[in-house]
């Protein structure tokens, strides 16, 4: 396993952390500096959608749940290696339902899902100044209203996305370190 960057890391227990939330929430972007804290792998689960997917969100037509089976299961197959190997690591996922979650993560123990929540103006300013490889703008509407967030069984992290991606980073860190601390759960 690489070597952490960070002291902060030393609190974390291996675990595979699953970023969630509407596009334009961060997850990538937070991801990156986990990985850098951390020194664990990291997935972008965008890279999983199959051609067809990519091309179709690109076209401006939101997925539906039969296009996004194959991605939740290729992104549940990189789940199931990290944890097969036994070591951490972090995806990106959308998992904007309740259904895709349990296809992701169910019961699968190792598992920390953290929920990147920002206010919709937040995310629709974030979503105007950038540019996304194939995931327009005009679809942010459609991700809120597929939203369903998760529920206290699921056992999610809830970070706010209002500050600089540094600063989630770190708060997320800090939730998870005291909830690993308090409870000694690792399976989140």
């Amino acid at each position: 396993m690489t070597q952490p960057n960070d002291p902060r890391s030393a609190r974390i227990p291996n675990t595979v952390l699953v970023l969630m939330g509407v596009s334009g929430s961060g997850k990538s972007t937070i991801a990156a500096e986990l990985q850098r804290v951390l020194g664990w792998p990291f997935q972008e689960g965008d890279d999983l959608h199959p051609p067809a997917n990519v091309e179709k969100m690109r076209s401006g037509h939101p997925l539906n749940d039969d296009d996004r089976r194959p991605w939740l299961e290729a992104v549940a197959r990189w789940i199931d290696a990290r944890l097969a190997a036994g070591e951490p690591g972090i995806i990106t996922c959308s998992n904007l339902k309740r259904a895709y979650r349990r296809i992701t993560i169910g019961d699968r123990r190792g598992v920390t899902l953290v929920y990147l929540k920002g206010r919709p103006g937040l995310i629709q300013g974030r979503i105007a100044a950038r540019t996304h490889r194939y995931m327009p703008a005009s679809l942010l509407q459609s991700q809120f209203d597929t939203l369903e967030e998760p529920g206290a069984d699921e056992h999610p992290l809830v970070v706010p996305v209002e500050g600089t991606p540094a600063e989630t980073a770190a708060r997320l860190l800090e939730l998870f370190a005291a909830r690993n601390e308090t409870t000694g759960a690792q399976r989140s």
